[in-house]
């Protein structure tokens, strides 16, 4: 078989992989700072999607639109830590998790009601004609994917870093309890991590939506993927998630090539099941360390 045809599907595979990198990403935000996850994540794709679209179609220029949609994905993020998660960790209870898929279900529903169940077309100002690199064909829309996640990513590592706020997300996320110790506000800085979180998942739609469509259901078989890459890369692992994502990416397209399409969510899965029963930490997670 044809190499070439190989690579091809390897490349194109990993390139989508980078959206399940950013959307776990997200996941590895507020599990940073609070021990929590948002199993809503998926919604706020969506929602983020379909606001970033009603933008486009009243008129907003694309590159108004872009902000307009991650500072809605903010929001949505702010919105959730506030209604689904800051009571049950003042608790400490594990009622983040209802919550949160409770968020979800209400956000698909509205989503239905609101925008309707048909998928839609989302307009980019981006070429979706194909160029041949070494005989490898790429279109500037994927392209703009593997810019925009990197882009994203590495802006916020440089503002946790390099910023006042950002060393606060670090200190909160080694130690809640000596942060606070230190005048450092816990409750704010987890706000600050949804927050973010809020705006990758509008990213990661508005960066999606232009290859795929826009639709209700758009997100239930990201999130899973997502999921996955952030389990199998560990949730304190940072840019591990690239790699496992691009790995997944390319594997998930390779098995479809081979197998058939039905087979094109094994991979993730297989990975899922393996990371669990053999490195629950991730391959780049760090090991708990528990004092006894």
């Amino acid at each position: 078989m044809n190499s070439i045809i190989i690579v091809q599907m390897a490349v194109s595979g990993a390139l989508m992989g980078l959206v399940y990198a950013l959307i776990a990403y997200g996941f590895q935000l507020t599990y940073a700072t609070s021990k929590s996850i948002n199993f809503g994540q998926g919604e706020l794709v969506m929602l983020s999607a379909f606001f970033s679209l009603t933008l486009l179609d009243a008129g907003l220029p694309y590159w108004l639109m872009v902000p307009g949609g991650l500072l809605f994905g903010a929001m949505m993020g702010l919105v959730v830590e506030r209604a689904c998660v800051r009571l049950s960790l003042e608790q400490k209870s594990e009622g983040w998790i209802l919550l949160t898929i409770i968020f979800g279900l209400l956000s698909f529903s509205a989503a239905e009601n609101i925008w309707g169940r048909d998928d839609r077309p989302f307009p980019s100002p981006i070429s979706a004609d194909a160029f041949n690199v070494f005989g490898i064909s790429i279109t500037p829309l994927e392209l703009s994917v593997a810019i925009g996640v990197f882009a994203v990513m590495g802006l916020i590592e440089l503002f946790k870093h390099k910023t006042l706020l950002g060393k606060a997300f670090e200190a909160v996320s080694a130690d809640r309890d000596a942060a606070e110790l230190m005048g450092i506000s816990a409750t704010r800085t987890i706000m600050l991590s949804f927050g973010l979180s809020g705006m990758v998942a509008a990213m990661a739609g508005i960066l999606i939506s232009p290859i795929t469509t826009v639709g209700p259901t758009m997100a239930s078989a990201l999130i899973l993927k997502a999921f996955s890459v952030a389990v199998v890369a560990g949730l304190d692992s940072g840019f591990g998630v690239v790699l496992i994502g691009i790995a997944l990416g390319a594997l998930e397209s390779l098995t479809s090539f081979y197998l058939g399409s039905g087979w094109r969510e094994a991979p993730g899965l297989i990975l899922l099941i393996m990371a669990l029963a053999l490195r629950p930490n991730g391959v780049f997670g760090k090991a708990n360390i528990r004092k006894v």
